[in-house]
């Protein structure tokens, strides 16, 4: 019965290859089938309109003035022209079905890639006692106002939890405070604030051994979503003082700085050293890019992870973990927190035709993706502006990044939304195999373990 089953199911998945391959030609052929000579013309001047639009944006960002603005016009006419034209040729319904095709290529071709590939990884649950002493660190000022929205001193308070609210008018030394709380015999240090206050703590509990709890109070809070965590509620991520699991995580050094998201040198790396930054992010970036991203100002780097050499580029994230680069819908998420690599993504775009490349070509010259154990990040400068998660730090050169791997015990709550499943990467080639087999599967199943 077992048998008839498995084969059902690769009967589907076969099926299902073949309805992509079919929904992805249809959509690359409907605009010639239905517009002929008209359509051939309509569907070049559509991939003529993304190429502008991506180099309208470099100007952008590497201009200033009246050229910055005459290409901001640029970039919002591009589209709008195309889509004019698609619909004085009568050709509108042709963009929409296509899109719908191609949806329906992607949806059909991931189902029947799902269990021919790797499957996605759930980080192991170690089931540990509760804390009898946790020591928390509550950032009022972090995400809005989210501890006082929240309640969580007092929550945490009513669960045991001796709390420490940070002053926001004065500086306060965090990774000070959680030594003293070591030293006073807490055996849990957890922390209400962005990524750049948890990394802190975080050393400070890797360092001695103790579990680490994130409470999702930040504004982005990268590391609590890869962590699945609860983002809307903050006062969830409490629940693991009472009924928590141990997950084991890695973490990333640059020098002896610690991070739990991404350490970024460049352009992004300078724009955070600006005195506006925080209370204007865009205003900040648009006054210094333009000379940064024509390199008229900062060092030129050179990155070198585990002996592959990147030279010149503008700007260099190191992540604890690479971030997924082939989902949409996952951009930016880490799909595992305990590899022991680190991502390496660095961008160089010197023109307008790079910007487009950029968009257009699946594999751009301009960047470079790769995971190392250890990247050496060296500067024509004796120090590096960096942004570390998110703070603004400046590093002597050369910068040498590390990741402890799973040097950090993160206790979350046994009930949480977890990370999003990971869609399988679209490989046509294999989805051909697919489609064409008469057996059970294109290629053997394989399961990443952690």
């Amino acid at each position: 019965m077992a048998s008839a089953m498995s084969e059902r199911y690769h009967h589907r998945q076969r099926w299902a290859a073949r309805g992509a391959l079919a929904a992805a030609a249809l959509a690359a052929l409907l605009p010639l089938v239905s517009g002929g000579l008209k359509g051939l013309l309509l569907l070049a001047a559509g991939i003529a309109g993304l190429a502008l639009t991506a180099a309208a944006l470099w100007w952008v960002l590497s201009r200033r003035g009246p050229v910055r603005v005459a290409a901001a016009t640029l970039a919002a006419a591009s589209p709008v022209a195309v889509i004019t034209l698609f619909a004085t040729a009568g050709l509108l319904w042709v963009v929409f079905a296509s899109l719908l095709l191609w949806c329906l290529a992607v949806w059909s071709g991931r189902y029947a890639l799902r269990s021919t590939g790797l499957r996605p990884v759930r980080a192991k649950e170690y089931r540990t006692p509760p804390p009898q002493r946790p020591f928390l660190l509550l950032n009022p000022r972090s995400g809005g106002g989210k501890v006082e929205k929240f309640s969580l001193k007092e929550k945490a308070e009513a669960l045991g939890a001796h709390v420490v609210l940070l002053d926001p008018d004065r500086h306060q030394d965090v990774t000070e405070l959680a030594r003293a709380a070591v030293a006073d015999g807490a055996d849990l240090l957890g922390v209400a604030g962005g990524d750049g206050t948890q990394a802190l703590v975080a050393a400070v509990a890797a360092e001695h051994g103790l579990p680490f709890l994130v409470i999702s109070a930040g504004t982005r809070n990268h590391f609590a979503m890869d962590l699945g965590l609860d983002r809307d509620d903050p006062s969830t991520c409490l629940d693991a003082l009472t009924d928590g699991v141990e997950l084991r995580v890695d973490l990333g050094f640059a020098d002896d700085r610690p991070f739990v998201n991404n350490a970024s040198f460049g352009v992004y790396g300078a724009v955070v050293q600006s005195p506006g930054y925080r209370e204007d992010k865009v205003g900040a970036a648009l006054e210094r890019l333009p000379e940064l991203l024509t390199r008229q100002s900062g060092p030129r780097l050179t990155a070198t992870a585990d002996g592959t050499t990147v030279t010149d580029p503008q700007a260099i994230l190191v992540s604890n973990n690479p971030y997924r680069m082939d989902d949409p819908f996952g951009f930016g998420r880490r799909e595992r927190l305990n590899s022991g690599k680190l991502g390496v993504l660095a961008l160089r775009v010197d023109s307008a035709v790079e910007a487009a490349e950029l968009l257009l070509s699946p594999r751009p010259e301009g960047l470079t993706v790769l995971t190392a154990q250890h990247v050496v990040v060296q500067g024509d400068e004796a120090n590096l502006e960096v942004g570390l998660d998110g703070e603004a730090l400046t590093l002597p050169a050369p910068v040498h990044c590390r990741i402890a791997r799973r040097a950090l015990r993160v206790r979350v709550p046994r009930d949480r939304p977890g990370v999003p499943e990971a869609q399988p990467r679209l490989d046509w080639r294999r989805l051909r195999k697919l489609a064409a087999a008469v057996g059970r599967t294109a290629a053997p199943s394989r399961t990443w373990r952690t």
